[in-house]
């Protein structure tokens, strides 16, 4: 397994850093973000062309020179970089060996931070005071949809992470009570569908907000969200983070004997969560295994949401009815994770001699809704005087 992306290049082109960095999850988890944004960005261009989506406009204030407010929360974010970032330095070995970890932690330098607040209060009250006018003016600008790409993103990111966070809290409550700060703290456990429905959520609010209706928007989105849950998937695998699959030890069918045996059954060598047994003569952070293979189950996962992105992707522009393409998306998205969670590790919920996890009831609900939603806005486009 790769822990940082300077393992892979260790591994794939013989070069020889020292230290596993950047980590290889939380930039295949950023690269997502930024597929599903371009994604997004072409899709909203496109249907504001069409006439879907307005124009908006909106007045802004400029020469009015720093705003107390502004410099003290620039100042919050210098802050944060400036406590993490002199930790890293000060602590370079602790930091390397997790930095998801020491990132997401209360862990972190309290003058790194008072340095980094004066940074950047300064500079940003340096700028505006550049930009002053006597006199400030009030200009109206149009705003397309596309240009608000950026702010929907980082809102879903915010989201999409808060709501990961806390969907497996709820999943592994007996864990979070034992340690509350290091579970919500740590670098991993995140649960894909919290991540979806707080996103979801915080996305579509945004969106409101520039007169985008939520069917619209979620369509758009469809295609992106398919993509960046591959990507992230494919860094579940390559970094090893634990959310792999049930202990197979099965013979590899012949009829898949063209592919490696590492897709049938994987024992994670090198994973960051140093999960399993010592891998003999292994020297580093980073040095198990686990005892017995088990399906990979990320990969699996990967190739799918991949496939079904190119699938949506074709599908987008012959579904003219409002709030299809998204009910598609959560059909595929519910009917995938459902087959993958019965060879897949997770918590489990016993009611009336039932035993599901988190993932099968939700996406049970996806599919059901997914289903309903294709046939009540296909019958409703049908019905509008539009159609």
């Amino acid at each position: 397994m790769y822990p940082g992306i300077s393992d892979i290049l260790n591994d794939w082109f013989g070069t020889h850093f020292s230290v596993s960095f950047p980590p290889t999850f939380g930039t295949l988890v950023a690269i997502s973000f930024l597929l599903a944004a371009w994604t997004l960005r072409l899709e909203l261009a496109r249907k504001a062309a069409a006439g879907l989506i307005p124009v908006t406009r909106k007045k802004i204030l400029t020469g009015k020179g720093p705003v107390a407010s502004e410099v003290f929360w620039n100042g919050i974010f210098g802050f944060v970089i400036g406590y993490k970032l002199l930790y890293a330095i000060l602590n370079k070995d602790l930091f390397f060996s997790d930095p998801q970890g020491a990132i997401l932690s209360t862990k972190g330098n309290i003058w790194g931070g008072i340095a980094g607040f004066g940074l950047l209060a300064y500079l940003h009250y340096r700028g505006k005071l550049k930009t002053k006018l006597a006199e400030p003016k009030l200009t109206e600008v149009s705003v397309n949809p596309a240009d608000i790409v950026p702010e929907i993103t980082m809102a879903a990111a915010f989201g999409g992470l808060l709501g990961a966070k806390i969907f497996h809290i709820l999943e592994y409550w007996d864990d979070f009570i034992r340690d509350p700060a290091g579970m919500f703290f740590s670098g991993s456990g995140l649960t894909m569908y919290g991540g979806l429905i707080v996103g979801a959520v915080t996305t579509i609010y945004y969106g409101r907000k520039h007169h985008i209706r939520p069917l619209i928007l979620s369509d758009a989105a469809a295609p992106g969200l398919m993509l960046a849950y591959g990507t992230g998937r494919l860094g579940c695998q390559l970094a090893g983070d634990g959310d792999w699959g049930i202990v197979n030890t099965a013979a590899q069918p012949g009829w898949l004997d063209w592919l490696p045996s590492w897709t049938w059954s994987y024992t994670y060598p090198h994973n960051v969560i140093n999960e399993g047994v010592p891998i003999a003569g292994c020297e580093g952070h980073h040095c198990s295994q686990l005892a017995q293979g088990v399906f990979p189950t990320p990969l699996y996962e990967s190739v799918i949401c991949i496939l079904l992105f190119f699938v949506l992707w074709k599908m987008r522009k012959r579904i003219p009815a409002p709030g299809v393409l998204f009910s598609w998306y959560l059909l595929f998205n519910g009917c995938e994770r459902f087959m993958i969670e019965a060879i897949r590790v997770n918590s489990k919920y016993h009611v009336l001699g039932m035993a599901f996890t988190q993932a099968q009831l939700i996406s049970t609900l996806l599919v059901i809704t997914g289903i309903a939603g294709i046939v009540f806005f296909n019958r409703k486009f049908r019905r509008s005087p539009s159609a």
